[in-house]
């Protein structure tokens, strides 16, 4: 209640509710006197969302109202052809009277896709501050929008929380006023003062929220990261807002019959801006106008359209006329924006109408000659200026075309602009995977041609002339087994690599049992066959050529499959790029420390021989079907690279074998294959193979000997498998610092533990 008036009821008067309570996890809950729930706030969210509250495909977060035009934002699940993804949508009221009904919207972000799904699907914070999607019944299926590096209990847990105890760290997801979904901690000393900290925003770019400055247009400043708002013609800011008010007053001005009253109006240019809009407010998209002046005059010899835009699309020209202008624009120097106003008036951009007042003649004959001699002196100097700038132009252009002439080489991979990236990807929506080096977007080419777009993470300060180099050297490394590199993009800090799309994925989805790769099994020869042309990609680039380089991350998460199950390796030179410190924190990081080189952990020189090791652990993994170390097993097989030795010399290494295959497999092959892998394996550098020497091990081209058992897998079995498992097992339920998680977008095995490196 406030002073008599009520201000918000829960309804539930009927209900019989009996009892209220205010839970640890920040829900009120009314219950019956059978303690059933009648009603509780996580129900029916406002604007922000606490751990462990769920939000349903039915309900929504929505931001407060703006005051003057009455849109507002939204966070909700949005249907699409065939998936969900989680969006942001700006909502604007088409007429004055704001009912619901008669509100317009326009999606402006948007999380991964989720497709093909059972069972609910639900958004949910975690306790560590993670946010994303959860759906069915199974750990595995969760997708993080944004996952927290201290994150190990998962976002399934959030969901599945019976007992809420009382975080250590306070946190709350807000969908703030502005547009943007923005998660807060509580910090109890920030300079000597406790306050909410933001730790994540979903839009980094302000500019990239609809309705931010109204039906304005927002410019960034040149630290990109503050808008200002700059009015359209016709319109202006109400009072102290920042946004601008709507001009209605151009809509419907058609003759009674439907005439254009050409006369009565103008067009305004409004330079270097494009803007956005929903498919209601389109009346005509022309592709066949070759100038831009055209497209204004389009929208002036159309009576209902109110504003045109004028931009290109691999530089084809479109031209789209509108109804309706709703959601604001942006800054686009390859755009122009013509707005429609009244022919007895001029506007400037801020919206202030610049009258002109008459006089008598001879006054006006005073004025112009006072003007016309500035005027031409004026226009003398500006003529000057232009020349001069012209030829400052021309030169810089010739500079950088020979530039990029000597740094391109003939068929190396094509430069891409980042916005040409982003229409390719449609705003990089449709994430693929994440790895060490960052996120893998899918996209088309203009051929219909798939991609995929790898958005590097952390790149080494690198000038543009360094990045391209190692970029053309990527490029210039053709074989049937590694990923071709088909472009890049460098613009400021932003580094992108576009890759031939891969229709079967990574190899972990074919090789390891889950709840979502349960149909996925490739047979023996496939896999046989999949190993010896990972080993020959890897190969290539220790031996074969002339920057000799070495991969430092090969896992099954960076083995593709194209559609004949051919493998490719991917992500090869890119430790280049990272350089060695970053490579080595993400590799403790993200969860592939099974496959580091001891050389890694006890700081030795690290050479092709760390590649090597790293391929020994996979090949195991192809062979067994499964993670060298696997909590679900037992205390007998956990370790998989101590039995799989044991059966090895013993002569029965058909027992290692995915049991899935159901010893439908080449025991010759299955014993070949497991000595290379243990050679791989070996401690002593000097003692491994080279990869050419692997590839003709497993061909059979040359005779194997028994490998001697690896020092980490002995040191292991000496100190007792059973009592590693139970030391494991029992850290694994104190201290949940050991984890096992799998998710569409990144199958890690293992975070950083506080066991011995091995």
């Amino acid at each position: 209640m406030d002073k008599g008036t009520t201000v918000w009821t829960s309804n539930t008067s009927e209900a019989g509710v009996e009892t209220a309570v205010m839970s640890e996890n920040g829900n009120f809950i009314l219950y019956t006197d059978n303690l059933s729930v009648a009603w509780q706030s996580f129900s029916h969210p406002s604007d922000t969302l606490l751990p462990g509250q769920p939000l349903t495909a039915s309900l929504e977060l929505i931001s407060s109202k703006s005051p003057v035009h009455g849109g507002y934002y939204t966070l909700k699940m949005l249907q699409q052809h065939t998936s969900l993804n989680l969006g942001l949508t700006y909502n604007v009221p088409e007429s004055l009277d704001m009912s619901p009904e008669l509100y317009s919207n326009y999606s402006y972000w948007s999380g991964p896709d989720i497709s093909n799904v059972t069972g609910d699907v639900v958004a949910v914070l975690d306790k560590a501050g993670s946010f994303g999607i959860v759906y069915g019944s199974s750990s595995n299926g969760a997708v993080y929008v944004y996952k927290n590096d201290g994150d190990y209990g998962g976002l399934f847990s959030a969901v599945n929380q019976s007992n809420w105890n009382r975080p250590s760290v306070l946190r709350r997801l807000i969908l703030e006023a502005n547009g943007n979904l923005r998660l807060y901690r509580w910090d109890n000393d920030v300079n000597g003062s406790r306050q909410w900290v933001a730790e994540w925003a979903a839009v980094s770019n302000p500019c990239d929220i609809a309705g931010i400055c109204g039906n304005g247009i927002c410019n960034l400043d040149r630290s990109k990261t503050n808008a200002s708002c700059t009015c359209l013609p016709g319109s202006s800011k109400v009072g102290n807002d920042v946004s601008c008010s709507g001009n209605s007053s151009l809509t419907g001005k058609c003759g009674p019959h439907h005439e254009n009253l050409t006369s009565q109006f103008k067009i305004s240019t409004v330079q270097q801006t494009t803007y956005y809009f929903s498919g209601s407010s389109v009346i005509a998209n022309y592709s066949d106008i070759d100038s831009v002046s055209k497209c204004g005059n389009a929208c002036l010899s159309n009576c209902d359209c109110i504003a045109s835009v004028y931009g290109l699309i691999e530089e084809k020209p479109y031209c789209w006329v509108l109804r309706s202008l709703e959601f604001g624009g942006f800054e686009d120097p390859g755009s122009t924006l013509f707005v429609k106003v009244e022919a007895n008036g001029s506007f400037g951009v801020n919206g202030d109408k610049e009258s002109g007042n008459s006089s008598d003649e001879s006054e006006s004959t005073h004025e112009k000659v006072l003007i016309l001699p500035i005027v031409l002196s004026m226009t003398v100097l500006i003529v000057l200026l232009g020349c001069l700038l012209y030829i400052n132009i021309h030169r810089k252009r010739s500079l950088k075309r020979a530039l990029d002439g000597s740094l391109i080489v003939s068929g190396g991979p094509i430069s891409f602009t980042f916005r040409d990236l982003q229409h390719r990807t449609n705003n990089f929506s449709q994430l693929l995977g994440t790895g060490g080096f960052g996120s893998v977007y899918k996209g088309s080419l203009g051929d219909g041609t798939l991609i995929a777009v790898k958005k590097l993470d952390k790149v080494l300060p690198h000038g543009e002339r360094e990045f391209i180099t190692e970029v053309n050297t990527i490029g210039s490394m053709h074989h049937m087994n590694l990923v071709r590199l088909c472009g890049y993009c460098s613009e400021g800090t932003r580094r992108l690599l576009v890759y031939e799309f891969m229709k079967n994925g990574s190899l972990d989805k074919w090789i390891f049992h889950s709840h979502s790769n349960r149909d996925r099994l490739l047979l023996w020869p496939t896999r046989f066959r999949v190993a010896i042309g990972t080993a020959q990609g890897i190969a290539y680039f220790h031996e074969q050529c002339r920057s000799r380089i070495i991969h430092c991350d090969i896992k099954p998460e960076n083995i593709l499959l194209d559609e004949d199950f051919c493998p490719k390796v991917s992500d090869f030179g890119l430790a280049k790029l990272m350089g060695r410190e970053h490579s080595h924190v993400v590799t403790m990081v993200r969860g592939t420390r099974g496959y580091l080189a001891p050389e890694w952990v006890s700081n030795r020189p690290i050479t092709v021989k760390a590649d090597v090791y790293s391929y020994g652990m996979l090949l195991l993994e192809i062979i067994g079907g499964r993670r060298n170390l696997d909590m679900t097993c037992d205390a007998e097989d956990f370790f998989y690279p101590g039995w799989a030795y044991k059966e090895m010399t013993e002569g029965t290494p058909e027992k290692v074998v995915d049991r899935r295959l159901e010893g439908a497999i080449e025991k010759e092959e299955v014993m070949r294959a497991l000595m290379v892998a243990f050679w791989c394996i070996q401690d002593e550098v000097s003692t491994r193979p080279t990869m050419g020497e692997v590839v003709k091990m497993l061909e059979g081209s040359v005779d194997i000997n028994m490998p001697p058992m690896p020092q980490t897998v002995l040191e292991l079995i000496e100190e007792g498998l059973d009592h590693v498992y139970k030391s494991m097992k029992r850290e694994l339920n104190q201290f949940s610092s050991f984890t096992i998680t799998t998710h569409p977008s990144s199958n890690a095995t293992c975070s950083y533990s506080t066991m011995s490196p091995r």
